[in-house]
């Protein structure tokens, strides 16, 4: 192996021993892929008090829907029903992580977040939010019951 393999290699090892980089607002960069993998090393690259939050939610909608597919894409976090869609995704922005509910005009009571997508709705959790846990299984139960995303059309 020449000097320059070798260098090469020692690089790529040190960038790979510190993570993901975090994009504008500490969003983790994580490589499209699908399944609980990916989405686990998203969370736990989420910075500081939205690493729990990243966890709750992930344990929150395991609970709630019993073999819900995931994956990573566009540096989300996405959680669907396998044949049926994506029902809902997370993001990490500097203040708050955004959960994104893509049927959400269809849940009761609405989630608090408005969107210029005519079905989404959001709901925003900040750092000294009570997460209203019960609530949020609500959503996601009636989320997972209705179809769901199938990704953009080209």
């Amino acid at each position: 192996m020449s000097g320059t393999e070798t260098e090469t290699l020692s690089v790529a090892g040190k960038l790979a021993d510190k993570g993901p980089t975090l994009l504008a607002g500490g969003n983790p960069q994580i490589a499209k892929a699908d399944g609980d993998a990916p989405v686990q090393a998203y969370i736990a690259a989420m910075p500081g008090w939205k690493h729990d939050v990243g966890r709750r939610l992930d344990a929150l909608i395991v609970r709630t829907v019993p073999g819900v597919r995931k994956a990573v894409k566009w540096n989300s976090p996405f959680y669907g029903i396998e044949g049926q869609g994506w029902i809902l995704n997370f993001h990490t922005f500097t203040n708050y992580v955004k959960v994104a509910f893509f049927r959400g005009t269809s849940l009761r009571p609405l989630p608090p977040g408005e969107s210029k997508h005519k079905e989404v709705r959001y709901l925003d959790i900040h750092e000294d939010d009570q997460l209203d846990e019960a609530q949020l299984a609500k959503w996601v139960r009636q989320a997972a019951a209705l179809p769901g995303f199938l990704g953009p059309r080209p």
